[in-house]
């Protein structure tokens, strides 16, 4: 038998989500082989991956998420190329793996293994880890990819405060952590009490709770109470940021946890010349994913972000994905899916 043939041959360890007779679905490990991967260029030997609620919808069979079961969902990973059919790689490179469709109808990161595109692999920059790669994961990237567009606005630390909604979950922590690591003055916004000690301790100068960003005045306008913002809600919030953002602001909304609709008022357009910029993380072109990487690892990398993450095992995904649907996790949750290189 030849080396490839044993590659193939080669068994793995792998979140397999499958869906009985009776429509219901159920996720635990499962025994796979390389051969069953798809047919791309780059097999990548996965260290870590991360949860995101994504992963918690595929796993739950939202076929707006994936079409096909079984499925092994992981919209992130991180790992070593074992082999590549693009010289751009070699056997041996640190890579990560965001977005795209990892995960969602492609096999994902919750394996020890995955094979994707070359198109869709980052060369992993210094100064991050592979560990570090996962805990800022898709939440972290898109954190970073509305600040990327407040830079790009213009916007500097002195020009005032930058208001972060959900600012408990992954990517509204991760948001806090990297914009107070440049100097920014945050305000986080959060349902969870309990949070606001983490949010402090992450560099938060604010902390308001859900119900203070949820004006039903009806007002055209607000008093400015912000330069900036990245919400994650959605909705009346989304709204009551875009009314309380000062003149030539900007508000990057990235999520609808709350609602998926939005009514304002054009007055913060027209009077203000605020801008509304949406984040759409998983397909952002390949030239702008590397720069975001690059100013990831040289500015925004927070001393704060081991703290962000609880770390688990792959045998912990299948719970760990239950409480994301159920919006019971606080910050980033890591998947150490093997414990050696």
């Amino acid at each position: 038998m030849n080396s490839t043939h044993q590659a193939n041959d080669q068994k793995f360890r792998a979140i397999v989500v499958t869906e009985d007779e009776n429509g219901s679905f159920s996720c635990s490990i499962h025994t796979k082989k390389i051969s069953e991967l798809p047919a791309h260029d780059v097999l990548i030997k996965v260290l870590f991956s991360g949860l995101n609620y994504k992963d918690a919808l595929s796993a739950s069979g939202h076929k707006g998420i994936t079409r096909r079961f079984p499925h092994t969902p992981g919209i992130d990973a991180a790992g070593i190329v074992v082999e590549s059919a693009d010289q751009k790689f070699q056997a041996g490179d640190e890579v990560i793996v965001t977005g795209y469709d990892l995960g969602m109808n492609t096999s994902g990161g919750f394996a020890e293994y995955i094979k994707v595109p070359v198109g869709w692999v980052v060369k992993k920059p210094d100064g991050l880890s592979l560990e570090e790669s996962m805990i800022i994961g898709t939440s972290g990237f898109t954190a970073a990819s509305a600040i990327f567009e407040i830079l790009q606005h213009g916007i500097r630390p002195e020009d005032g405060k930058i208001l972060i909604t959900g600012a408990s979950g992954a990517v509204g922590s991760m948001a806090v952590a990297m914009l107070a690591k440049m100097g920014y003055k945050v305000i986080a916004s959060t349902g969870k009490a309990e949070a606001g000690v983490i949010l402090k301790q992450i560099g938060a100068s604010e902390i308001t709770g859900r119900e203070a960003i949820d004006d039903k005045s009806g007002k055209g306008l607000l008093p400015s109470r912000w330069i900036a913002a990245l919400d994650t809600v959605g909705g009346n919030t989304l709204a009551t940021a875009l009314l309380s953002t000062a003149e030539r602001g900007l508000v990057a909304n990235c999520g609808m946890l709350a609602s998926d609709k939005l009514e304002v008022p054009v007055f913060p357009f027209i009077i203000r010349g605020v801008r509304l910029v949406g984040i759409a993380s998983a397909d952002t072109p390949m030239s702008r994913r590397l720069e975001i990487w690059k100013l990831i690892a040289d500015k925004l990398k927070s001393e704060h972000l081991h703290s962000l993450a609880q770390t688990i095992s792959l045998d912990e995904v299948p719970e760990a994905l239950i409480r994301m649907k159920a919006s019971e996790n606080i910050g980033k949750i890591l998947v150490k899916v093997r414990s050696e290189k």
